[in-house]
C-alpha cells in the first residue's frame, strides 16, 4: 500500500504546468499509481525525473525513450488514454 503523503508528493511532481502532461500523468498517478508493482512505481518516479520537453515529445509520439523502463512507462500511461 502506498502511503498518503507519499501518493500527494508524487501528486504535485506529476503537475508539471503544461497541460498536456498534467491530463495524462495527474489521472495516472491517483488511480493507476497505487495499483502498480514496486518495479513499476520506481519506474514512474524515475519518469518524473525527465526533462518536462522529452515527456512531451514521448507522449505526443514524436520519439520514444531510449531506456526501456521509461519507454514501459510511457506506453502505460499511454495505453489507457488511447482507444485499442
Amino acid at each position: 500500500m502506498v502511503e498518503q503523503t507519499e501518493l500527494n508528493r508524487l501528486f504535485w511532481h506529476s503537475r508539471r504546468g503544461m497541460l498536456e502532461l498534467d491530463v495524462l500523468l495527474v489521472p495516472f498517478v491517483q488511480e493507476v499509481y497505487p495499483s502498480l508493482d514496486a518495479e513499476d512505481q520506481a519506474r514512474y518516479r524515475k519518469l518524473l525525473e525527465c526533462e518536462d520537453q522529452d515527456m512531451f515529445g514521448w507522449f505526443m509520439q514524436r520519439g520514444e525513450p531510449e531506456d526501456a523502463d521509461l519507454k514501459r512507462m510511457v506506453r502505460m500511461i499511454l495505453d489507457r488514454v488511447q482507444p485499442k
